[in-house]
C-alpha cells in the first residue's frame, strides 16, 4: 500500500516538554507552538517550579513569549521534594494551575539536585495526590552507582514502581520517556482503567544506543534516559504504533547551547521540537502504521489527562526539508539530515545564531 503524501490530524498535545525560561524559552518556544495545542511542561528550572506561585509565573512568561495569535496552552507541573506540601500542591490542582506533579529521583538528570532523595518522606503527598486523582510524573531512573547506566530504568521499575503501585492501588501515574520493553510491559500490566500510561519520545523511536559512539562520542545524543538496545527501540515502536491507550506522545525536547553539550561533562537531553511532530510521522510511516499516529499523538493523552481532544487539526505533507545545523546556539536533533514530513503551516526552519545569553 502507497503511503499518503498528505496527513490530516487533529491537532496533537506534547505531554513532556522543556521550554527553559528567559532567552532559551523565546527562541524554542514556537517550534512546540506551531505543533502542538498543549503541553505539559516540565518544572526543573533553576530553581525549581515547587509551588503555586512560581507556576503561576512561568506560565505567564510562556503566554507572553507565545507568538502572536497562538492558541497554545502550557499546562503546568510541580517538582516534587522531600518537603512538598500536600496542602500547597492540592491548591495548587484545585485552582487549575497544577496538572500533575514531576518526579525525579536526586540527581538522576539534568536540574534534578533537589528532586527525592528518600520516597519515604513523600507517601503523605502520593496519598493526596492518590485521593484527588491527580497524576505522577515519573522519570524512572534508580540513581545508585552499582546499577548499569543502561539498567538503570530496569530496576527502578523493580524497586520503586511495582511497590508503589501496590502500596497505592489508586494512585494514577505516567511513566515518562520509557526506553526498555520492560518498562513497555510494566505498563501494559498497570493500564487497566487508565490508571499508568507512558510517553514516549521520538528519538528513543528512532536511536538506539550505538549513536552515542557513532565514530566517536556523540554528546547530542546523549539524554536520559539514555538510549537502550536496538531490542528495546523496537519494543518502543511496537508499542507506540499499536493503538493502545496507554501510550502517548512526549517528545521530551531538552534544548542545551552547545558549549552545555560539547563539555567535559556535557548536559543531557535531546532538542527535537524544530521536528517535534514530523519525527513522528516517520516512525509510524516506517512502522506501516500512519493511521494509528492520530490516537498516539492526539487522543491518548488527552484520555489520560481526562480532556478534551483539541478541536482543529494539523497537516502534513511528505515533502523533504535539512535540519539547520544549529539554532539559537542549539544543535537540534538530526541536524544537518533529511526530514521527510514538513508541517504546512510552518515555513522551513533557518539557521540562527546563538542567543545573546545562557539560560
Amino acid at each position: 500500500m502507497t503511503a499518503p503524501h498528505t496527513l490530516t490530524l487533529r491537532r496533537p498535545d506534547d505531554w513532556h516538554l522543556h521550554l527553559r525560561d528567559g532567552e532559551m524559552l523565546r527562541a524554542v518556544l514556537p517550534a512546540s507552538a506551531a505543533r502542538f495545542g498543549r503541553a505539559i511542561v516540565m518544572p526543573n528550572l533553576r530553581p525549581p517550579v515547587t509551588g503555586v506561585a512560581e507556576a503561576l509565573a512561568y506560565r505567564e512568561r510562556i503566554v507572553a513569549a507565545l507568538p502572536s495569535g497562538s492558541r497554545f496552552r502550557p499546562l503546568m507541573t510541580c517538582y516534587a521534594t522531600d518537603a512538598a506540601d500536600p496542602d500547597e500542591i492540592e491548591r495548587g490542582w484545585s485552582d487549575g494551575v497544577f496538572a500533575a506533579v514531576k518526579l525525579y529521583p536526586a540527581h538522576a538528570t539534568t536540574n534534578s539536585d533537589h528532586g527525592v532523595s528518600d520516597f519515604s518522606r513523600i507517601v503523605p503527598l502520593l496519598e493526596r495526590m492518590q485521593s484527588l486523582g491527580m497524576p505522577l510524573l515519573v522519570h524512572g531512573e534508580v540513581t545508585d552507582p552499582a546499577v548499569d547506566m543502561f539498567d538503570r530504568e530496569a530496576v527502578f521499575i523493580e524497586r520503586v514502581l511495582s511497590p508503589l503501585l501496590a502500596a497505592l492501588p489508586r494512585l494514577r501515574l505516567v511513566f515518562e520517556h520509557v526506553t526498555t520493553a520492560q518498562a513497555v510491559a510494566f505498563v501494559r500490566a498497570h493500564a487497566a482503567g487508565g490508571r499508568v500510561g507512558a510517553t514516549i519520545t521520538a528519538h528513543h523511536l528512532l536511536i538506539n544506543r550505538n549513536a552515542m559512539f557513532a565514530g566517536g562520542l556523540r554528546p547530542h545524543a546523549y539524554c536520559l534516559p539514555v538510549a537502550k538496545r536496538e531490542r528495546h527501540r523496537k519494543a518502543l515502536v511496537e508499542a507506540a504504533t499499536s493503538g493502545e491507550a496507554a501510550f502517548f506522545l512526549g517528545t521530551d525536547s531538552a534544548p542545551h547551547p552547545v558549549a552545555a553539550k560539547e563539555s567535559a561533562c556535557g548536559c543531557a537531553g535531546i532538542f527535537t521540537a524544530p521536528a517535534g511532530l514530523e519525527l513522528y510521522a516517520e516512525v509510524f510511516e516506517q512502522a506501516g502504521a500512519l493511521d494509528r499516529l492520530e490516537a498516539f499523538a492526539s487522543l491518548n493523552g488527552p484520555r489520560f489527562y481526562r480532556l478534551p481532544p483539541n478541536d482543529d487539526t494539523i497537516t502534513l505533507v511528505r515533502r523533504p526539508w535539512t535540519m539547520p545545523a544549529e539554532i539559537a546556539g542549539v544543535v537540534p536533533f538530526r541536524a544537518g539530515e533529511e526530514i521527510a514530513w514538513t508541517l504546512t503551516e510552518t515555513p522551513p526552519l533557518a539557521e540562527t545564531p546563538p542567543l545573546a545569553e545562557t539560560p
